[in-house]
């Protein structure tokens, strides 16, 4: 008879967590939610404008793009900033954070089309 132990995990393993305080999970959600991760993958270039962040995003429309860029600065990945002059222009860049995550989603981009070559 033979008896199967489990192996040590590897110290690239995912952690185990409960999902109420899962901290890699709760990023994993909010990314995965619609526009999210298009929207910050779209200001990793530069900052946009409102009406050109739209743009960049086919098929969006102003209310969901409000709510979700209002989400982002909520998260701290996004900096919303106004011009003084009239008319008034809003911008949106990266924060440090968002910088931080962008590079992330670039590595994700990168994959995908080395992992799409190679199929």
């Amino acid at each position: 008879m033979t008896i199967q132990t489990e192996s040590p995990p590897s110290d690239d393993a995912p952690k185990a967590c409960r999902p109420a305080d899962c901290l890699a999970e709760d990023w994993l959600s909010f990314l995965g939610h619609r526009w999210n991760a298009l929207a910050l993958w779209q200001l990793t270039a530069r900052p946009l404008r409102f009406t050109e962040l739209q743009a960049a995003l086919p098929g969006i429309t102003p209310k969901v793009l409000t709510e979700r860029v209002a989400g982002l600065v909520a998260r701290g990945l996004v900096l919303r900033s106004e011009s003084n002059h009239y008319p008034r222009e809003v911008s949106y860049s990266l924060s440090p954070r968002g910088r931080a995550l962008g590079r992330i989603l670039l590595d994700l981009y990168d994959w995908a089309e080395a992992d799409a070559a190679a199929r």
